[in-house]
């Protein structure tokens, strides 16, 4: 069961910059501040369009010749990182749940890196809870980027679903990565946990492997495809499923066993 709320109000200011500077040291590379959106930014629920526009343009333009499924895609997966990211920290690091709706956006040239997060209200609870309410406000956002992102390029629902399963997926692994305390099969229920939530079950799953030293260690088996190949016809993620599904699960694996050294 939630209890009301993790933080009271005039914690807030305080609670929000402690999950920021979470963010940023267990990333390296998040980077966020508390307060309101800037001019231009993206915010879920408002009006986005120049800035959607802008980012599109801007994609077409270093990207032309990889065409407009590869700009929908780029515009789809440049603004569900941060998000996914922070929903991922907020519940399983930090242990509580912002109000994503707060959470503003900056776009830097082909790329979405840097944000803003409203200080609010803080939920907490076991983290099935967390899981659902955090799970409950992507959802929201997710259907009106969707919406955005088909006003420019054409993005059918399925792919966007792998897309957003693969971005779940390889945040299951990172957890995993930097919380070794925790169980295989403990990541394996929250990951079951967040794909439900998200109406993404199906979509893709993880994979286990054992190290040498007998620890397993996860990795991930998708069906969505980012078409970075589309940009170079070498250029295949480690864990694209257009690959020779043993030569994805080698690349992935080297790189799991990478994370323990």
């Amino acid at each position: 069961m939630v209890r009301s709320f993790l933080f009271a109000p005039n914690d807030a200011d305080t609670a929000t910059t402690r999950l920021i500077a979470t963010a940023a040291q267990m990333t390296g590379f998040m980077q966020g501040e508390p307060g309101p959106a800037r001019a231009g930014w993206y915010q879920p629920g408002g009006d986005n369009a120049d800035f959607m526009a802008q980012l599109h343009q801007a994609l077409a333009v270093t990207y032309p010749a990889a065409g407009p499924a590869f700009w929908a895609v780029r515009l789809w997966t440049n603004l569900i990182w941060q998000p996914a990211y922070l929903a991922v920290i907020a519940t399983h690091i930090h242990g509580a749940v912002p109000d994503l709706g707060g959470l503003s956006q900056q776009r830097r040239g082909i790329h979405v890196n840097g944000y803003r997060l409203l200080p609010g209200e803080q939920r907490e609870g076991d983290v099935a809870a967390r899981i659902a309410a955090t799970s409950s406000q992507l959802n929201t956002m997710t259907a009106q980027l969707l919406e955005e992102v088909n006003a420019l390029a054409k993005l059918r629902p399925l792919p966007a679903k792998r897309l957003l399963a693969d971005r779940m997926l390889s945040l299951m692994v990172w957890l995993s990565q930097r919380q070794r305390d925790l169980p295989v099969a403990m990541i394996r229920g929250y990951c079951d946990q967040w794909l439900a939530a998200l109406a993404l079950s199906g979509q893709g799953t993880l994979e286990t492997i054992v190290a040498p030293d007998g620890r397993e260690l996860l990795i991930v088996k998708r069906k969505g495809c980012c078409l970075d190949y589309l940009i170079d016809s070498d250029r295949l993620c480690a864990s694209c499923p257009k690959q020779d599904n043993d030569l994805r699960v080698a690349r992935q694996s080297a790189n799991a066993l990478a994370e323990l050294d």
